[in-house]
């Protein structure tokens, strides 16, 4: 048991996980720092985000109570989604992206084409020929 347990343990994959866990909490406050003091200010341009948590719908129950659904929370914390997104895509991903792809082109590494598997039918043609040149000529 306790071997089974040490080769989980050193398997790669749990100390990849392990990394990029602390990684990615590490990279969480960049991404929050981005959208806060950027994202934020200029979405705050447009409208008051602080506005969003008044927004409810007030519903009254059938004990005379009321009710309320805060569907304006439900939409800022889309739009923070969003900015989040974005803020990942343009300014980490896409970027690497475009750095591996001018790297592999400095280096000259062409991805090559694979060339397409036969299909079946183009297999067993393939057999039938080397059947018919390796069997003996019928005597007449």
């Amino acid at each position: 048991m306790i071997k089974g347990f040490k080769e989980f343990i050193l398997r790669g994959n749990v100390i990849d996980l392990a990394v990029a866990v602390v990684i990615g909490a590490a990279f969480t406050g960049i991404v929050n720092a981005i959208v806060a003091g950027l994202i934020n200010p200029l979405i705050a341009l447009i409208f008051q985000a602080d506005s969003l948590s008044s927004l409810t719908w007030k519903v009254q129950t059938l004990t005379g109570s009321v009710t309320e659904f805060s569907w304006g929370l439900i939409i800022g914390a889309l739009i923070n989604f969003v900015a989040v997104a974005v803020v990942v895509y343009f300014v980490f991903v896409y970027p690497m992206n475009r750095l591996k792809e001018r790297q592999e082109a400095r280096k000259g590494i062409a991805q090559p084409e694979e060339e397409p598997l036969p299909t079946e039918t183009e297999l067993l043609v393939q057999i039938r020929d080397l059947l018919e040149k390796q069997s003996p000529a019928p005597k007449a």
